[in-house]
């Protein structure tokens, strides 16, 4: 429709190809390419993350792309504001094309999100350090015990929402729910938007992934852990915990072979390509899919 902004949509799983059809289409309609996954937003960490390369990068415009220290947290109601800050700083003329494998944040950037304060770190530490070794029924007695509304609404009490939940509920005396009852729109929503889910056969995602990591490792990997290791970071940091740092640093320390290392790494990453394909189903099941090389799926 005319006087609409354009969007462009594209999400997936870790190594689905998402880079670089983002891309082509800003080649096509001069977009540009705007950073919707949560790790790949992080300094130090470009090649372990698989963020575009310099060589891609000069390709397209792309932002949000390693502009957070690994020293801090960025939560999605910080993404948001950069995303506003970018809507109002490009040409309206120009699409916008969002690409990543947040689920949250294309949630967030289409339906609205929950303007919930900002919570420190010592908050969030504690309460890892309270759920650390527990199993996901006790993890949802607690939730119960403390924000009985987000513990009904939860299908798997896995860490990370949890440790969300309380943290809000002991850093504010709110609970989450009440936060999400006063939801922001989203910043794109009455936009021209095209949805996008990468969904390539998952054994072409599996190979991909196994093939990648061995890459990385001997590309770069390892000196970008070495260089956030120098930082003495707080290990319970999001860029501490990105996959394949904590194995690498395990291989390093000497605990672990590099065989072992690239092993588990992969198995990680595998289950997390996984998880997210689990998400994108669940929660954006009405968006169009397309598998290798741009076909859609049918």
């Amino acid at each position: 429709m005319m006087g609409q902004r354009r969007a462009v949509l594209i999400a997936g799983p870790t190594a689905s190809g998402k880079s670089a059809l983002a891309i082509a289409r800003a080649r096509d309609n001069g977009g540009i390419i705007v950073n919707a996954d949560s790790m790949q937003v992080y300094d130090t960490l470009r090649v372990i993350t698989a963020r575009p390369s310099l060589e891609e990068e000069a390709q397209a415009e792309h932002l949000l792309y390693g502009v957070v220290p690994a020293s801090e947290r960025f939560s999605t109601g910080q993404w948001l504001r950069a995303v506003d800050r970018i809507i109002a700083e490009t040409d309206p003329s120009s699409p916008l094309i969002f690409v990543g494998g947040t689920g949250l944040y294309f949630d967030a950037l289409v339906n609205g999100f929950a303007d919930v304060p900002e919570i420190v770190p010592e908050v969030i530490s504690a309460v890892e350090a309270a759920l650390e070794g527990s199993d996901e029924a006790s993890r949802m007695a607690l939730l119960m015990h403390e924000d009985p509304e987000t513990a009904a609404r939860l299908k798997v009490a896995d860490p990370q929402r949890v440790t969300r939940a309380l943290a809000v509920k002991r850093q504010t005396g709110r609970t989450l729910s009440s936060f999400q009852q006063d939801q922001r729109p989203g910043p794109i929503a009455g936009w021209d938007m095209e949805r996008i889910v990468l969904e390539p056969p998952r054994d072409v995602v599996r190979d991909r992934i196994t093939k990648r990591f061995a890459t990385m490792f001997e590309n770069g990997a390892v000196e970008e852990v070495e260089a956030i290791r120098a930082q003495s970071l707080d290990p319970s940091l999001p860029a501490m915990k990105a996959i394949g740092v904590p194995e690498i640093s395990a291989w390093l320390d000497g605990t672990m072979s590099a065989d072992e290392a690239i092993r588990l790494a992969t198995t990680a990453t595998h289950q997390y390509a996984k998880r997210q394909g689990t998400w994108f189903r669940n929660r954006m099941g009405d968006w169009p899919r397309l598998g290798l090389a741009g076909a859609p799926l049918v």
